[in-house]
């Protein structure tokens, strides 16, 4: 059942007409996904595992193989794709009247309750073995330990919190508005991504400068990632990585990022929201992460019942997910592996 290759296109599920929580209806909204591994005949060993902001079902197969935490012999593993990624659903792939920059005001909430028609109805699946997502991925994660309690036994989030931060919402302010700077974005209706690449560079600048740590300059971890400068750096990976991307996708993804609070739910009231989460939950922190302190994930970790806090020191800050070094992806996988076999 499982697609093992994260080089062919992912697979779509039709939605039909979705409503999202703007209010607006996207006609023949689609989401797309890959799997790896199985879904055994007790369908109880499925993970769902959403990825991060730029990212898209793909990203994070890096973290999936034999042997590993999520290993597809053991688990069937479900990557969605969010809306927005270009993928499933997204400004860059939706006809008019909702295309490009007037492509309708998505949230975290449309993603989950788009992936739980998903597993439910695709895969028959009732309740989830774990979900797993780092940053907006934390976030997805969040939504379906609020929102599906009944159908979460274990989740794990990596650098996320329950409700955006102030301080992370100014970031998100930032690189939005760097990417909106180019003249050439007109207001989200270009003809082509890539006459964005000002408003892309700067985007990438952005994320170059907080997406890592100062540790990670100053000791010039760059060298052993294999980059000959900091420039080299920022501009042969960080640039390299968006100078690809589709500006009105981003901007998409971006605004859920920020609008990201699990206190909806409750009305306003962030200790009843994470009050309802059910299932055995880990939250980690990386050390130096600049959009999700250690701090951030204590305060959240105190409202969850039975919750678990493990901190992961790296200089890689935010990035540290990506496995960048071998002694980030062992500590991750370790307490995936705690987890998943609890």
């Amino acid at each position: 059942m499982g697609d093992d290759d994260h080089t062919a296109a992912p697979r779509q599920f039709e939605l039909g007409p979705f409503a999202f929580d703007s209010g607006y209806t996207l006609p023949n909204a689609k989401l797309a996904y890959r799997t790896f591994g199985s879904l055994n005949s007790a369908k109880d060993n499925a993970v769902l595992f959403p990825h991060m902001y730029s990212g898209n079902s793909a990203s994070l197969a890096g973290l999936i193989g034999e042997g590993r935490a999520l290993d597809p012999s053991q688990y069937f593993i479900i990557l969605p794709d969010q809306f927005g990624n270009g993928l499933s659903s997204s400004p860059s792939n939706t006809p008019a009247p909702f295309d490009r920059g007037q492509f309708p005001p998505v949230a975290i909430s449309d993603d989950v309750r788009a992936q739980h028609r998903l597993v439910t109805e695709e895969f028959g699946i009732t309740a989830l073995h774990a979900v797993v997502g780092w940053s907006m991925g934390g976030q997805q994660t969040y939504e379906w330990a609020v929102r599906y309690p009944e159908a979460v036994r274990r989740a794990a989030v990596f650098a996320a919190t329950a409700r955006t931060s102030a301080h992370n919402k100014l970031f998100v302010d930032l690189h939005t508005e760097l990417l909106r700077s180019d003249p050439a974005f007109a207001d989200g209706f270009y003809t082509d991504p890539a006459d964005v690449r000002l408003g892309l560079k700067r985007h990438a600048m952005a994320f170059t400068m907080t997406s890592t740590s100062a540790r990670f300059f100053r000791d010039e971890i760059w060298r052993a990632l294999g980059f000959a400068s900091a420039d080299d750096y920022g501009q042969g990976f960080m640039r390299g990585y968006y100078q690809v991307m589709d500006p009105n996708n981003l901007l998409c993804q971006a605004a859920k990022w920020r609008a990201g609070d699990v206190g909806l739910h409750t009305g306003g009231d962030l200790a009843a929201a994470l009050g309802r989460i059910s299932a055995k939950f880990v939250a980690v922190a990386f050390s130096d992460d600049m959009f999700a302190p250690v701090a951030d994930h204590e305060a959240d970790v105190a409202m969850i019942p039975g919750a678990r806090l493990r901190v992961i020191d790296s200089p890689m800050g935010h990035f540290t997910m990506f496995g960048l070094r071998p002694e980030d992806g062992a500590a991750i996988d370790e307490v995936l592996a705690e987890l998943l076999k609890s």
